[in-house]
């Protein structure tokens, strides 16, 4: 099969519409993938534009519960270092970050959950095929949220278990 450029096939549908009648004017002839990708653009852009933003919020986030949760193990320094010399498990240290860290995630998915729910209404005219109380996208979203706070709090978490006793008492 011989496959035909753009060119040709307006040049072939010019040509066939002057056979059927000359005196019809023909102009502008464009591929109908082009007028659908140029009457969606906007919206495309739009999209593209929130993915962009949703991503940075997603990142920042992170970086929040990392950076909030590791000034957190760095000023308890001498108090996980006690606990680790007093004989408590590695294991029960990082239980405690994580209970922290998943405590502040709980909360921030709370207020976000309870805020998006009360703005949905707002947003509707940017959304296609979407309820904007869509309990499926919720979901994911507390989901994603959820699992990339988790990993954040992790990093402080892990290291606050290797926190070496001797080390974290004559810590200043």
């Amino acid at each position: 099969m011989i496959r035909s450029s753009r060119a040709d096939i307006a040049r072939s549908s010019v040509q066939i519409v002057r056979n059927l009648d000359p005196n019809q004017p023909v102009t502008q002839v464009r591929m109908l993938q082009d007028v659908v990708s140029d009457s969606v653009s906007r919206e495309r852009l739009t999209a593209v534009l929130s993915t962009v933003f949703a991503m940075t919020a997603l990142l920042l986030a992170a970086l929040g519960v990392y950076g909030l949760l590791a000034y957190s193990v760095a000023e308890r320094i001498r108090e996980i270092g006690v606990r680790i010399a007093l004989g408590a498990k590695p294991l029960a240290v990082l239980q405690m970050i994580m209970n922290r860290g998943l405590l502040l995630i709980g909360a921030g998915l709370l207020i976000g959950v309870t805020t998006a729910l009360a703005i949905s209404r707002f947003v509707q005219s940017l959304l296609f095929g979407v309820n904007p109380n869509d309990p499926a996208t919720f979901v994911t979203a507390v989901l994603v949220l959820l699992a990339t706070g988790s990993i954040a709090a992790f990093i402080p978490a892990r290291r606050a278990t290797k926190v070496d006793p001797i080390v974290a008492l004559r810590h200043d």
